[in-house]
């Protein structure tokens, strides 16, 4: 008899479903080169300018470069067997069919600037990547203007950083290599009117120079004055300059380079006091040489009603002070800083301020002291300082969002109002690069804005860029290696924590790692070849912490040293202090 016993409905299995992916495509790709070399189902033949064949598959090629994807899917060569390949020889292109099909390829010294031209050309992100991590891991003395100038022609943006900071790191003895003497006159001002580069004294500066104008005297002899304009030779000592620089012939038949001469030893006929209201130009800056360094300050914030202390971060040691007290609580201000040591805070939290208080770090006993007046009030704005002039851009008051600007010279003290921006800007972030001022994001009560725009000094004129990808309000700026970064901000109800970075010289917008914590209203400030974001808000309190961005990693670090007091809407600037 059959059994018709049947499984209950409410206790049956459910219908088994098991997933399995593959871990590795090894052995596909092994197959997919060995048809190639045997010429099986190839549907397309690149031949290069030496006239060779290489073979392969078009979905193959075109699933792993952009180059090769527009090539089969946009364009003429889609319905062609034979491809010429052009600006490449047949071994490197052979290299890069064959890491297509194997994932692998070898870097050395004597391929890797091939590979990386070829590899931008066709665009094969991985080999140029490749191709820049070896190159790293090779900068010395004797190469690193070499790959610097390298990563600059193939847009090797981590590449072109680190070699400009180990550049600044080494001047010293960059300079006394080959490579030094074969840049042009403007690759060698970039570089001795650059603050970052250290070296141990002027000296070294004044030397590369006269070295330089000396391996090609005919046509050098005659800039030799538009180099010493860089030189910071009033930092030399005395007694350098009375034995080595007065001696030099080069300058015993240059007027112009006589000017130069006299100015850096009046400079060492001023006393004390003259040297506080002295003032400074290009050539007495200090350099951010051994010995003397950069801190960062912090100044106020708007917790509550507004905070008055400040205090400074020294990255060398890791560690917080207490600075200088403010005059009064200026929460909402703007700050910037002059001549490395003049501290500027400007406008501010109550009734909608005009005031503006001055720190000179330079005096044995620093303490706020009030100064002029702007001509509108302002809170919320964004500052910036070009050449020693202070701008003040934008806020709020009680007429609403601020399209007007306003400019302070420092050497007369007065302030002027300058034109006004296309849009009204509150909580408008501003960089400056290339002294040109640049305006970003922002609200003006209605909309959030991603707009940008650029302030000519010269011409008295406000430029419109490209947009950011993301509206921002309360954003941090802060400049860095000639790249523009904007960070945090908030959108409506949203706080941020991604970044995004503007290049002036190819006008783009691209986005960047994400920092840890969400942050509106935090500073920015760039030092020594890194971007800190200090305090802000995450939308629900003000934040003590900090983080720092690695642009050659493109990773972010949470510091271990918070801030004493937790701080939004706070002023962030980088002075110079010697110890």
């Amino acid at each position: 008899m059959q059994d018709s016993t049947q499984i209950p409905g409410s206790i049956r299995c459910e219908a088994a479903k098991y997933k399995y992916k593959k871990s590795s495509y090894v052995e596909m790709f092994e197959v997919l080169q060995s048809l190639r070399k045997d010429e099986v189902f190839c549907d397309v033949k690149l031949k290069t300018d030496d006239g060779k064949i290489i073979n392969g598959h078009k979905v193959v090629l075109a699933s792993a470069s952009e180059y090769f994807h527009a090539m089969f899917t946009h364009f003429e060569e889609k319905n062609q067997d034979l491809v010429v390949i052009k600006q490449l020889d047949s071994s490197t292109l052979q290299f890069l069919i064959d890491f297509i099909y194997s994932g692998e390829i070898m870097v050395t010294e004597e391929n890797v600037e091939v590979l990386l031209a070829a590899a931008n050309l066709l665009q094969l992100q991985e080999v140029k990547e490749a191709c820049c991590e070896f190159l790293m891991a090779q900068l010395c003395p004797k190469n690193s203007i070499g790959i610097n100038a390298l990563a600059d022609l193939h847009n090797c943006t981590k590449l072109l950083t680190s070699s400009e900071l180990y550049i600044q790191e080494h001047f010293s003895k960059v300079v006394e290599e080959e490579e030094f003497l074969s840049l042009s006159l403007e690759q060698v001002v970039k570089w001795i009117s650059s603050n970052e580069i250290k070296v141990p004294a002027e000296d070294n500066v004044f030397e590369c120079v006269i070295r330089w104008v000396k391996h090609d005297l005919g046509p050098r002899k005659c800039i030799l004055p538009q180099l010493m304009e860089h030189v910071r030779l009033p930092l030399a000592t005395k007694n350098y300059i009375l034995k080595n620089v007065i001696e030099e012939p080069l300058l015993k038949d240059c007027l112009k380079c006589k000017d130069y001469l006299v100015e850096a030893l009046h400079f060492h006929m001023l006393n004390s006091d003259d040297l506080i209201t002295f003032k400074q130009n290009s050539r007495t800056k200090p350099r951010h040489h051994y010995g003397s360094h950069k801190v960062i300050l912090v100044v106020g914030g708007d917790r509550k009603y507004g905070v008055s202390s400040t205090e400074w971060y020294d990255p060398k040691i890791g560690r917080w002070n207490i600075g200088p007290e403010m005059i009064t609580f200026q929460g909402y201000t703007g700050i910037g800083v002059v001549n490395d040591n003049i501290v500027f805070a400007v406008g501010g939290i109550y009734s909608y301020r005009r005031c503006v208080g001055v720190l000179n770090l330079s005096s044995e006993s620093p303490c706020w002291k009030p100064t002029v007046d702007m001509l509108v009030k302002r809170q919320l704005l964004g500052v910036g300082v070009i050449n020693n002039y202070v701008y003040a851009v934008g806020g709020l008051n009680k007429d609403g969002c601020l399209s007007s600007a306003e400019v302070f010279n420092c050497r007369t003290k007065e302030w002027r109002m300058i034109s006004n921006m296309s849009t009204s800007r509150s909580s408008v972030g501003i960089g400056v690069i290339n002294d040109l001022l640049y305006a970003v994001g922002g609200d003006d009560f209605d909309l959030t804005l991603k707009s940008v725009e650029c302030y000519h000094p010269s011409l008295d004129k406000w430029t419109p860029i490209a947009d950011m990808h993301v509206r921002r309000s309360g954003a941090g700026v802060g400049v860095l290696g000639g790249i523009i970064y904007v960070v945090g901000g908030y959108n409506v109800a949203q706080v941020h924590s991604s970044v995004e970075a503007y290049k002036p010289s190819t006008g783009n917008w691209t986005t960047i790692a994400d920092m840890h914590l969400c942050r509106q209203n935090a500073g920015v400030v760039a030092l020594d070849g890194l971007l800190y974001v200090i305090g802000g808000n995450d939308g629900r309190t003000d934040l003590d912490s900090v983080e720092i961005y690695n642009p050659i990693t493109d990773t972010w670090t949470m510091i271990t040293a918070s801030m004493n007091v937790a701080r939004a809407n706070a002023g962030v600037v980088k002075p110079f202090i010697t110890k």
